[in-house]
Formats: C-alpha cells, sequence, structure tokens
C-alpha cells in the first residue's frame, strides 16, 4: 500500500517537473491525480469496511420466496434461530467468544431451523453457514451499516429466492428494541468498545444532517462498497451462464 502510495507521488512530482504547460501534460497529470484520489479513496473504504466486519457478526435469514406464507414462515424460524442464540451468548464479552459459540452451534441452529419448518407444516430443507456475505447498506434505529462484505450467520430456507432479514449478533442489536427509531446507549457503549472512533462516527451519524464531512465519509464508503458487490455479483452471472 505504501509503495504504491509513494509511485503515484513519484511520477505525479515527475510530470509537473517536466510538464510544458501543453494540454498533453495537463492531461496526463488530471489522469494521474484522478488514479491516485481513486486510489486513496479505495484504501479508505476498505479500511473501513475490513474493521466493521472484523468487529460484527450479522445475522442473515433468507425465505424461500416472497409469498406471505413463506415470508411468515422466515419471521418464525428467524425468532427461534434469535432466541436459541441469545441463550447461548448471554456470557460472551467479545466477538472471538461469539463467533466460537455461533460455530459450534450450526449444527443445532440448522436442526431447530428444519424442526420449525417442519412444525409449520412445510418441507423446505435449510442451509446454515458462517461466512463472509455481501450486505446492502441497513438501518437499524439510529445506527447504519454501509453497504460492504461482513462476517454472518447465514440461513437459507428452501430455494432462498424471498426477501431477506438481516440484524447483528454482536454487538447483540438483534436483541434490543430499535422501533422507535434509536439504539439504546448500552449497545451504542459496546460498539464503541469494538470500533475505532473514525468506525463509530460513520455508523452513528451517517443520519445526522448536521454532521456534513461524517455524511460525505459514509456516503464515499457505501458507494465504493455498493459498486464492488454489484460488480462482483454481475461477474458471477456472467461465469455462471458461462458454464
Amino acid at each position: 500500500m505504501k509503495r504504491l502510495t509513494c509511485f503515484f507521488r513519484a511520477v505525479g512530482d515527475r510530470l509537473i517537473r517536466n510538464a510544458r504547460c501543453n494540454g498533453r501534460s495537463i492531461a496526463v497529470i488530471i489522469a494521474v491525480a484522478f488514479v491516485f484520489l481513486v486510489f486513496k479513496v479505495n484504501s479508505y473504504t476498505e479500511d473501513v469496511n475490513k474493521g466493521l466486519s472484523d468487529s460484527l457478526i450479522r445475522l442473515h435469514v433468507v425465505a424461500n420466496s416472497d409469498s406471505p406464507e413463506d415470508q411468515e414462515l422466515k419471521r418464525v424460524v428467524r425468532d427461534r434461530i434469535l432466541e436459541y442464540i441469545r441463550e447461548e451468548t448471554e456470557n460472551s464479552a467479545s466477538i472471538e467468544q461469539t463467533k466460537t459459540v455461533v460455530s459450534e452451534k450450526i449444527p443445532e441452529i440448522t436442526r431447530i431451523a428444519k424442526e420449525t419448518v417442519r412444525d409449520k407444516g412445510y418441507d423446505y430443507d435449510v442451509e446454515t453457514a458462517l461466512g463472509m456475505y455481501p450486505f446492502p447498506t441497513k438501518a437499524y434505529g439510529d445506527i447504519v451499516l454501509p453497504a460492504g462484505n461482513y462476517q454472518a450467520l447465514k440461513v437459507v430456507i428452501g430455494d432462498g429466492r424471498g426477501s431477506n432479514w438481516w440484524c447483528v449478533l454482536f454487538p447483540p442489536l438483534c436483541f434490543v428494541d430499535v422501533t422507535h427509531g434509536t439504539v439504546p446507549d448500552m449497545v451504542k457503549d459496546d460498539l464503541r468498545e469494538v470500533l475505532t472512533d473514525e468506525e463509530y462516527s460513520i455508523i452513528a451519524s451517517a443520519e445526522d444532517g448536521n454532521d456534513i464531512p461524517i455524511r460525505i465519509k459514509f456516503k464515499i464508503v457505501e458507494l465504493f462498497q455498493d459498486s464492488k458487490i454489484k460488480l462482483a455479483g454481475a461477474f458471477s452471472k456472467l461465469f455462471s451462464l458461462e458454464g
């Protein structure tokens, strides 16, 4: 990273020294400056996304379809999984502990989900995995997580073609009431403990109309990460069609 930064600076300095104010030299200087700017912005967004991903574990439940029945089933499965995970992670004080518990309990989580599906009269299969997955921008009360790749427990019911449901397992945003538009101070304190000041300010001030610099930073992270997710999805579809 530092070598690339030094390289771009060296190229820029040399072009400026040798420029004779003709159109071509100016165009090259502008192009190099633009590439350098994109590189720096991309580096910043990657650092923010990595920091958030390393500090959070999310839950992602995907319904079989968008039919009212399948969506209701998704909510029932979600509630049963949350009830179980809450009991198992009640004493977890770090992301490492929560991740270990969730990873060890995946067979039981899968069993609970499948049992719930059967109890509701369906024969859908359920797949459960802990990994890195792309997420869109998502608000939890007054906390907003930008688009990006996050660690998550993903539960897919049946064909997994229905609308998604997301929350944060650690810190435990899944288990607090944000219907009134604000996350409890206790949970915000937990977020402050696991995030840097920069990361916390981005997710906690994204909707603050008075904090223009933070809103700009959030939009930059959101734009770059969302574009990468969409580009990766497009390439994935392209190669799957070719295969």
